[in-house]
């Protein structure tokens, strides 16, 4: 099943922080109520790893005012072996 990786951005006011993190608790998914912020070292924003079928899904975790915000981006692993074939086909000697 595809992974994907949702960030969602938030004004960086303390109590605007306090808002976004009070939202995420009180909607109760699993996914929401165990994100990763960013805030406390400065960088305001949320993350999320989700294995979902499609990146709607992916979406339909949050809690709806942050749908629209949010970053999503279907994330992927390489094998060596899919690295040397990308570069024996583009170039690399």
């Amino acid at each position: 099943m595809p992974r994907y990786l949702i960030e969602v951005s938030h004004d960086e006011e303390v109590v605007a922080c306090a808002h976004v993190v009070e939202s995420f608790l009180k909607y109760g998914s699993h996914f929401v109520t165990n994100a990763d912020w960013g805030c406390l070292a400065g960088v305001h924003k949320a993350w999320i790893t989700v294995e979902t079928d499609s990146k709607d899904q992916a979406r339909d975790v949050l809690p709806p005012a942050y749908r629209s915000r949010a970053t999503i981006v279907q994330l992927n692993k390489f094998s060596m072996k899919e690295i040397e074939e990308i570069l024996k086909h583009h170039g690399k000697k």
